[in-house]
């Protein structure tokens, strides 16, 4: 967990990002946790209200590849954004969690949209038409590669799709994730240099 920049008492907390952080004894870092917990909840709870309540039986056309197209883009764009976030942060590893929170459940929400537009276009598209909350179902279990094998993409499109979830699933997990742990560790290396110096100036 991230430390506060207030004072120095000898007290070290080890880290698996870097070396030994001050961590002062009694801390007050719930409050900052609630917070974020409640932040990521609420994003991931607004997201799928919106995903349960968008127009998505409608069919397929080549606007809707340029939506997809454009919500990908965009998530490339929030990924960016938080990775600056993460970086200015007090709390560098609760920063990194929200944006998880947020980024993730995004992705795979674009995908289900998706999904559910096509196997509403083309019931055969799939091994079984779909609801909404069988293609959530779905895009979690590729992400997670559990592949139970009761719903399988039978056209081409949607093969193609799946695949292109496959392939951004992997760029997620190496490199989005990796990029925010980086992050997060030189976010922490900004704030002790801040607090060394901010210390350095007291004394």
């Amino acid at each position: 967990m991230d430390s506060v920049p207030s004072g120095t008492t000898g007290h070290e907390r080890s880290t698996p990002l870097g070396p030994a952080i001050p961590m002062p004894p009694g801390v007050p870092i719930r409050r900052p946790v609630l917070l974020s917990l409640g932040r990521t909840t609420l994003n991931t709870t607004v997201l799928l209200v919106v995903y349960y309540l968008l127009p998505l039986n409608r069919p397929v056309t080549w606007r809707t590849a340029g939506w997809f197209i454009g919500g990908l883009f965009l998530i490339a764009l929030l990924v960016a954004a938080q990775l600056r976030a993460i970086l200015r942060a007090r709390y560098p590893t609760l920063r990194a969690m929200e944006a998880l929170g947020t980024s993730i459940p995004l992705f795979l929400l674009l995908f289900a949209a998706l999904y559910e537009m096509i196997s509403t276009s083309d019931p055969a598209a799939f091994s079984e038409t779909m609801t909404r909350t069988d293609t959530l179902y779905f895009v979690v279990t590729v992400f997670a590669t559990v592949g139970f094998g009761d719903i399988t993409a039978v056209s081409e499109t949607a093969r193609v799709l799946v695949t292109i979830q496959m392939v951004g699933d992997l760029v997620l997990i190496g490199l989005v994730i990796r990029a925010f742990l980086t992050a997060v560790d030189r976010g922490r290396q900004r704030r002790q240099h801040e607090h060394s110096e901010s210390a350095g100036r007291g004394g």
